[in-house]
């Protein structure tokens, strides 16, 4: 059963997982974390972000963990390659580096999830169904840092005269999005709103289509640019 409630049946497809480090050994550990799962299948791995992109356009993984910092191209580079080509394919960004650009770069190149390296193995295939399902995984620490670094954008996008037009989004779902924006998940949301989780996730998907992007914080830059949002 997922996080969510759902019942995971033998018959279902298994997420197709594409590994992205320059380091053999975490390769390894992440591949035999998520191999003892029977809903995962790694399906590759790759030493550096040019091979990923290559190996992403050819196996049209489900999610891909992917390392920041590697030789030829580097993780925020490969994260916007593999969205240009598969943008189904949702990326999780596993690595040490907790800087705030680096954070907002890969959330900007289209990245779903966020997590440093020093989070326990076991905790990465929950992580895996996460995005899969749809979720935008940051932890709150990484989450505070990002909330700092759109209320930063905010201010100086306020200073730009508006690109119209912009979609019109309804009342419930802008307020969606502002929670979003404060790093809550569904969870918290509906809490927040009196609603149930399925319903949140309805306005989040209605809210990605209108916007023709692929997950809640490419929403939440978005909304911020466009001024649809303000984030102090």
């Amino acid at each position: 059963m997922t996080e969510s409630g759902e019942v995971r049946t033998p018959a279902s497809e298994p997420i197709r997982v594409l590994i992205v480090d320059d380091h053999e050994l975490i390769r390894r550990s992440l591949a035999l974390a998520l191999a003892a799962e029977p809903d995962i299948e790694v399906v590759g791995e790759a030493s550096d972000g040019q091979e990923a992109v290559e190996l992403a356009d050819r196996l049209m993984p489900d999610v891909a963990l992917m390392d920041v910092r590697m030789p030829r191209q580097d993780g925020i580079e490969a994260t916007k390659g593999i969205k240009a080509s598969v943008p189904s394919t949702r990326i999780i960004m596993l690595t040490v580096s907790d800087e705030e650009e680096d954070l907002f770069e890969a959330i900007k190149a289209g990245a779903t999830g966020y997590l440093l390296k020093d989070v326990q193995i076991n905790d990465v295939p929950a992580a895996v169904r996460g995005v899969h399902e749809g979720q935008s995984l940051i932890n709150p620490a990484m989450a505070a840092k990002l909330i700092s670094e759109f209320a930063n954008m905010s201010r100086k996008e306020a200073e730009r005269p508006p690109q119209l037009p912009v979609p019109r989004l309804t009342e419930r779902e802008m307020e969606v999005l502002r929670l979003v924006a404060k790093g809550m998940n569904n969870r918290e949301i509906a809490k927040q709103l009196f609603i149930s989780e399925n319903t949140v996730k309805n306005h989040v998907r209605n809210i990605l289509d209108k916007l023709q992007l692929h997950s809640r914080m490419e929403a939440v830059v978005y909304a911020v640019r466009e001024r649809m949002l303000e984030i102090t």
